[in-house]
């Protein structure tokens, strides 16, 4: 026990070591977190022998980084990116005016390669058939569409 008195900074860092080496099997991140608070122990260890105050200071460096840093690590390294599927993947993508669309009457579109009801909100003149439009939104089994200006090469 008088070895672990003198050589308190020592063991605090071997325990960063272990918790770090035993968080590579877990990839939870929760290990990781003690090792941080291990090292905080270590870093008050240098400063005081008092065995209390180390204690106190790595437990609530680990609860912090809990709390603090943990959460935003695991959204970030679990998180993908949105898998968007079904009639919301169509938003953005071009299609072709098969019946022209007006102002208040509803045209059809092929997007995709599938023929949708489409609208344009907001359109003042006629889109008319052959002429390509960007799907804005799908309302139900109604795509909102508005043409696309072809810019001059």
């Amino acid at each position: 026990m008088d070895w672990l008195r003198d050589h308190l900074w020592e063991t605090w860092l071997a325990v960063a070591i272990v918790l770090g080496v035993a968080e590579m099997l877990s990839m939870d991140l929760f290990l990781l977190m003690l090792a941080g608070g291990a090292l905080a122990g270590m870093g008050t260890a240098l400063v005081t022998e008092n065995v209390v105050v180390q204690v106190l200071v790595a437990s609530a460096a680990a609860v912090l980084l809990m709390g603090a840093v943990r959460p935003p690590l695991l959204r970030r390294l679990h998180g993908g990116p949105d898998l968007v599927l079904g009639p919301a993947s169509l938003v953005g993508a071009h299609g072709l005016v098969t019946e022209s669309i007006a102002a208040l009457s509803p045209g059809r579109v092929k997007i995709g390669g599938e023929s949708w009801l489409a609208v344009s909100p907001g359109a003042e003149a006629e889109i008319e058939a052959g002429r390509t439009v960007e799907v804005i939104a799908i309302v139900g089994a109604t795509a909102h569409v508005r043409p696309v200006f072809d810019t001059p090469r």
